[in-house]
């Protein structure tokens, strides 16, 4: 016994080492550059470090434009870059998707503080960087749920409508500032009137000149995709008003911009110091999350790559955590920065870290040359971007193959313009919540015919030449029957049974496409079989997965409408009923 005892049990290493071996696989899930940094490759700096260059030539103009959209200081659009690229860098899983402001997040931030701060910037500037660190809560928490998919219920097709909204309400606010007028009002159609009654009094040089940089901003769209359009203008329009008198001639400029990187700072606000933000945040979240994932896939698909969804989570709650932390704003992986990242060469996330060294250095020493830079090639470069948010293709689409969701994706777009982009969100989600429960509790009852030639039962309804069987009436319903869509169900079943054609003789319902029978659902079927036999209809139930089959045999199916045999497929119900009709012998079954 002392000898056993002193001896160790053998399991004991293994069982450390596959400890260990969990310990760091679930390292590397958590930290994706634990992967990517031992596989790097010396010719992938030079093409890293190009992007990174491009990348901040791009962001640094368009961000400018973003903050302003806000309705924070320019300098707070370029923390966003500076700040949230790094931290998406360290969890984030895609390696070409880009983090900075988007200009749907910059809109709802503005037109959303714009009530709570009352007039106050440094209040303003609190609740815009508390709102990123809630996103940056909210992330880790639906991180540690595994929530990452309830976002995918929100339909491409109201997301469609939502955008479209948007770009318009977004477009609305720069053509002020296009016409060199004041604008005003709150809602979108009262925008719409002031600025018509401003027109007559537009500043004609301001227009001239952003219309200018419009032309150049979409023929560089056209003709230069990839390249740091904007910023050419950025740098030729303040060079202009640096050296011609037409500075005097009505235009704003930004001004001088705080040399030097955002220090640490802490919002000087509570969740609940401000009514209201925690609606924005969840807002936020959720706009950030679906166009970060809907980018980052589109790139790793062009480039034979996955992404991890759950993961993402992780990499924009960091990214929003230090915008949070560094005086900026929430960010998102926007698809416009990462195509230009993606078009000049990034291999991995490294390319954002040398994105964010090129913009720390412009912030160090030459935040002055931006002095110059007039609020109108802001506003043109906000119209360009947004242009890409209403796809009309695709809209044409919906409208040739679908009427209902045209008009579903119409209803977000009224709702963004009618009720603001926040409230036009939540409409978004309700739709979409709405939609997906209409359509689970109405599922579609096809009644089934004989494909000829073949044993194979198919819908009546889309192929005329399938051959009803004579007495029998085949029904198969295509969703889950659950508690709420019996109902339904049970009503369209009785409907068919009553207009079918011929003597009805049999019922067969065919739960090959309802993987889930619940309690309620296998009553029904209990209450329709007595419903049938007593108006002398038999009742027949096959296909039936394996959970249902336990669920209907827990009911008593099984004895009262005949065995539940896997087996047992629609044809050989019908050919058993005929042969008991004495119309034709009963053909040997397939045995699996």
């Amino acid at each position: 016994m002392g000898r056993n005892a002193s001896k160790p049990d053998k399991p004991g290493p293994a069982v450390g080492i596959q400890d260990e071996t969990i310990v760091v696989r679930k390292w590397h899930e958590v930290l994706p550059p634990s992967r990517w940094l031992p596989a790097y490759e010396p010719q992938w700096l030079r093409r890293d470090i190009l992007a990174g260059v491009t990348l901040a030539a791009y962001g640094i103009p368009v961000s400018l434009a973003y903050a302003s959209l806000a309705g924070l200081p320019p300098q707070y659009g370029i923390y966003c870059y500076l700040v949230g690229g790094i931290a998406y860098a360290l969890f984030g899983t895609s390696r070409q998707l880009a983090i900075g402001p988007t200009s749907a997040i910059s809109m709802l931030v503005g037109v959303t503080v714009a009530g709570m701060a009352g007039g106050d910037p440094g209040r303003w500037a609190s609740i815009a960087a508390l709102t990123a660190l809630l996103i940056a809560i909210m992330c880790v928490v639906a991180w540690l749920f595994r929530l990452s998919s309830l976002v995918n219920f929100i339909s491409e097709t109201i997301l469609l409508g939502f955008k479209a909204g948007a770009a318009l309400i977004i477009a609305l606010t720069q053509l002020p500032k296009l016409f060199g007028v004041k604008g005003g009002g709150e809602s979108f159609f009262d925008r719409i009137a002031v600025l018509a009654g401003q027109i007559p009094d537009a500043n004609l040089a301001v227009l001239a000149f952003g219309l200018a940089a419009l032309a150049i901003l979409l023929l560089g769209e056209k003709y230069l995709p990839g390249r740091p359009v904007a910023l050419v203008v950025v740098v030729l329009s303040i060079v202009i008003l640096s050296v011609t008198p037409l500075s005097a001639l009505g235009f704003k400029v930004v001004g001088a911009l705080p040399q030097g990187l955002p220090s640490f700072q802490r919002p000087g606000l509570q969740p609940s110091d401000v009514d209201g933000v925690i609606p924005l945040a969840f807002a936020c979240l959720l706009l950030s999350y679906v166009e970060s994932v809907s980018a980052a896939r589109a790139l790793a698909q062009a480039h034979g790559e996955e992404i991890d969804p759950r993961q993402e989570l992780l990499g924009l709650g960091a990214a929003n955590l230090a915008a949070g932390l560094f005086q900026a704003y929430p960010v998102a992986g926007g698809l416009s920065q990462s195509s230009v990242n993606d078009k000049a060469g990034a291999r991995t996330p490294l390319a954002l870290v040398f994105a964010s060294v090129t913009i720390g250095l412009c912030l160090m020493f030459l935040t002055g040359l931006l002095a110059n830079l007039p609020n109108v090639v802001l506003a043109a470069i906000v119209l360009v971007a947004v242009k890409g948010l209403i796809n009309i293709a695709e809209l044409r689409h919906l409208w040739r193959v679908s009427r209902f969701e045209f008009w579903v994706a119409m209803v977000a777009f009224a709702a963004v313009l009618l009720l603001g982009i926040l409230k036009g969100v939540v409409v978004a989600v309700l739709v979409s919540m709405l939609l997906l429960v209409r359509r689970a509790a109405h599922p579609h009852v096809a009644v089934l015919g004989r494909i000829p030639g073949t044993r194979i039962f198919s819908d009546l309804e889309r192929h005329s030449d399938n051959r009803p069987a004579a007495g029998v009436l085949v029904l198969r319903p295509e969703a889950s029957l659950l508690y709420f869509n019996v109902e339904h169900v049970r009503a369209a079943i009785r409907f068919r049974v009553r207009t079918g054609a011929g003597l009805v003789r049999l019922v067969i319902c065919d739960l090959s496409l309802s993987p889930v029978v619940d309690l309620a659902a296998a009553r029904m079927l209990s209450t329709l079989c007595h419903e049938l036999v007593t108006k002398g209809i038999a009742f027949r139930l096959v296909g039936a997965h394996a959970g249902a089959r336990d669920m209907l045999r827990a009911e008593g199916l099984e004895e009262e409408a005949g065995s539940l045999d896997r087996r047992l497929t629609v044809a050989d119900a019908v050919d058993e009923f005929q042969a008991e009709a004495g119309n034709v012998a009963i053909p040997m079954r397939t045995q699996l």
